[in-house]
């Protein structure tokens, strides 16, 4: 059974940046699609990026294009998300998610309902 655990989070000055990390194990993830999503305090969750399982195929969020970027590393069964110019609004738990039948242009708007894999998350806080 495949299980993700997401690291890197923590608390940011706004502009600042941080990367998060998921590291899957108990599967190989090269043949599953990824991505993240974050839920800030009662607000609802908020599809973010996903990735095809070659990594070849990206898209995100309007709200955070042009200042996070997903990537992955399949040799290590990694998933990351590099998070720039960092704003108030991007604070909440972040969740790493994957799927083996999930097309990331397609199926997006379920990004954040049907992903069968999910982590626990990491707090992101961007604060002064």
């Amino acid at each position: 059974q495949l299980q993700l655990v997401e690291s890197g989070g923590g608390l940011v000055q706004p502009g600042g940046s941080l990367r998060l990390s998921c590291a899957a194990s108990g599967a190989f993830l090269n043949y599953l699609t990824a991505g993240w999503f974050r839920q800030a305090p009662g607000k609802e969750r908020e599809g973010i990026s996903c990735i095809s399982s070659s990594g070849v195929f990206t898209n995100y969020a309007d709200s955070v294009k042009g200042r996070f970027t997903v990537s992955r590393d399949n040799l290590k069964n990694m998933v990351y998300l590099q998070m720039n110019s960092l704003k108030s609004e991007d604070t909440g738990v972040y969740y790493c998610v994957a799927d083996n039948n999930f097309n990331c242009e397609l199926d997006y708007s379920r990004l954040t309902s049907d992903m069968t894999y999910r982590g626990k998350g990491t707090l992101v806080t961007v604060s002064s």
